[in-house]
């Protein structure tokens, strides 16, 4: 009999372990799901948090670009401007060593062919009216 009531004795043993371990497995594998359910969840927060912070980079990164690109824009446009000076001037210098009128020139020559014309014509309207008042009195002597 003592026999029996150790294999009786192991049996339960055997039996209260295996449960142990089932109970063990079960908690094991329902502690998986639910870190696999908490990765889930988290990394859809994670996600939307990175896309998020991805925006706020960009419109940083865009803005920065923007200011650059004006700094670029005005710093080349003064280049040109200098650049256009510069080249203006020579040009006139060459101009003026080979003796052609500036535009200022023409511009006071036009004006004064203007008042010759206006003082020719002004003579030319008083000679015709003294020159008919003295024709007329020749004929008439």
């Amino acid at each position: 009999m003592p026999k029996k009531l150790k294999e009786l004795a192991t049996e339960t043993t055997v039996s209260q372990l295996a449960v142990k371990i089932r109970d063990s497995a079960n908690q094991i594998w329902l502690a998986g799901l639910g870190a696999f359910a908490k990765a889930q969840q988290e990394g859809v927060e994670m996600f939307e948090a990175l896309v998020a912070e991805g925006e706020k980079v960009q419109e940083r990164t865009k803005t920065a670009a923007d200011e650059r690109v004006t700094e670029v824009r005005e710093k080349a446009t003064e280049t040109w401007d200098k650049l256009e000076k510069v080249f203006e001037d020579r040009v006139g210098r060459a101009l003026h060593v080979l003796n052609v009128p500036t535009r200022k020139d023409i511009d006071v020559l036009s004006k004064r062919v203007h008042e010759l014309t206006a003082i020719t014509k002004k003579m030319s309207e008083e000679e015709e009216t003294h020159g008919r008042g003295r024709a007329h009195r020749a004929k008439a002597e």
